[in-house]
């Protein structure tokens, strides 16, 4: 049988206590950091650039395949899979869950209240994707260019400039929320 790629990460990951956050149900969300690789050296993480909407407030950002609980939801690890499949066409198990990160709300207040819950999976391969109509592209991003592409870039919030930090990827910016999870995640992997 192959090598579990993804064997000490989910040690690692299963021997700390994610810090949550409290919040009512129309404020909680979940993401799918989702890793593709047959060895640690060679991951790559799925982002998707956000379709341009009116009421969506994170319209055209590059962010991590996720969205708001429903009611039909079971918890937020389902949120997660469902988000996922809606967005990139894969279809998450189970059994690809390789852990969990700290729940985080936005810091820019003029986003409405929420708290996102990072859940981590592993597969093998990148699978194809069928980006669905709330993602204009989908994307796959080596860790190790990430960990290269940090940057101080500015921003336009609530009608001023503010310098912060970002992931500059080809043509696409990772920030906000996103580029936290990302830091911390890459962080933890000591990258």
């Amino acid at each position: 049988m192959a090598r579990d790629p993804f064997a000490g990460l989910r040690r690692k990951l299963q021997a700390r206590s994610p810090r949550r956050i409290g919040a009512g149900p129309e404020a909680r969300s979940a993401v799918a950091l989702i890793l593709a690789g047959a060895r640690q050296k060679d991951f790559a993480v799925l982002l998707m650039k956000r379709s341009k909407h009116p009421q969506d407030p994170w319209s055209g950002h590059v962010s991590l395949p996720g969205g708001r609980w429903q009611a039909g939801n079971q918890d937020l690890f389902a949120t997660s899979i469902r988000e996922t499949e809606e967005e990139t066409g894969i279809p998450l198990r189970k059994e690809d869950r390789l852990g969990g990160l700290d729940d985080l709300s936005p810091r820019t207040p003029t986003y409405p209240e929420l708290v996102v819950r990072p859940f981590i999976f592993g597969l093998r391969q990148e699978p194809a994707l069928a980006p669905g109509p709330e993602a204009a592209a989908c994307f796959w991003a080596r860790l190790d260019s990430l960990a290269g592409a940090v940057s101080k870039e500015t921003f336009i919030i609530a009608g001023k400039p503010r310098r912060l930090p970002a992931f500059r990827l080809g043509g696409h910016t990772v920030w906000g929320i996103t580029y936290r999870i990302l830091a911390s995640f890459l962080e933890m992997l000591e990258y």
